[in-house]
């Protein structure tokens, strides 16, 4: 029996190996969520030192693949064996195993949570292109929701390539039909763009950045303009319970910012799942 037939026959096998993947990807993901917005930062500098007429001072590569995984402390090279998603982190007690440093919890919560995404992906859509297409888009929802908790930034070199993508896929009527593909990139973009304005000329403050536009587009773009008003109120919803819970709780002062991209994220991953069957629940109940 082929690999290909087992896949397609096997469901518990394809989850499996799907799951596998993912944390796998998982991994991978960890790097793009520490190293991109150091690539990003040092980009802008090198943007404005040019801009000042400063010397450039040439800094080591930096690239998702280049140099090796490091210790952040003591600048240990990891290794294979350390890279094992979740088990080597158990085996190392959660430190370096050279210096003993702690080692973020991020790293085996981001590889477990592309694990498990990963594997319902498989038992929810089954063997077949769709699935690799909702693998994208998911794995790209994780990296972007923890850049944004981290950095308060979502970089353009993920959601652009990303919408296109998106708009790729619908070609073929694969999450949507591409009208309303098209129709939802734009929709996306624009009514956060009109909130944003609309709550600047009122307080003089921005509310949202130019990033969650763009990842508003995206999800618009992957399941068209109908999903728009259910990802926005969700995301609306869990950003204030949450926003209130950590003013009240934590004593969270009223003008930090709190990066939204990751309710939109939340948003996005419902709607890929349960979107239209919570549309049709609503559309029902009115």
């Amino acid at each position: 029996m082929s690999l290909i037939t087992l896949l397609q026959t096997s469901t518990v096998f394809f989850i499996l190996l799907c799951t596998i993947i993912g944390l796998v990807a998982g991994s991978f993901l960890n790097v793009i969520i520490f190293r991109l917005p150091k690539m990003m930062e040092r980009e802008w500098n090198q943007q404005c030192s040019e801009l000042r007429g400063e010397t450039i001072k040439p800094l080591p590569a930096l690239s998702l693949t280049r140099p090796r995984s490091e210790c952040s402390h003591c600048e240990h090279k990891i290794t294979v064996l350390e890279s094992i998603p979740i088990i080597s982190y158990l085996a190392l007690r959660g430190r370096c195993s050279q210096c003993k440093t702690p080692i973020p919890r991020r790293y085996p919560i981001v590889e477990a949570l592309t694990g498990m995404i990963s594997g319902f992906i498989a038992w929810y859509f089954g063997y077949g292109f769709i699935t690799v297409a909702a693998f994208i888009f998911a794995w790209s929802m994780v990296a972007l929701a923890f850049i944004d908790l981290n950095t308060q930034l979502l970089p353009d070199e993920i959601t652009f390539p990303l919408l296109w993508i998106g708009l790729l896929i619908n070609l073929g009527n694969g999450f949507t039909d591409i009208s309303s593909a098209v129709i939802g990139a734009a929709s996306g973009y624009l009514s956060l763009w009109l909130i944003y304005w609309c709550f600047r000329i009122t307080t003089g403050k921005e509310g949202i950045g130019y990033g969650d536009f763009k990842l508003l587009a995206v999800i618009g773009a992957w399941f068209g303009w109908k999903m728009l008003p259910l990802v926005i109120l969700l995301s609306s919803l869990a950003g204030a319970v949450i926003g209130i819970g950590l003013i009240i709780i934590a004593k969270h002062k009223r003008d930090t910012p709190i990066p939204f991209g990751p309710y939109l994220v939340g948003g996005g991953l419902i709607a890929l799942f349960w979107g239209d069957q919570l549309n049709r629940t609503y559309l029902n109940l009115l």
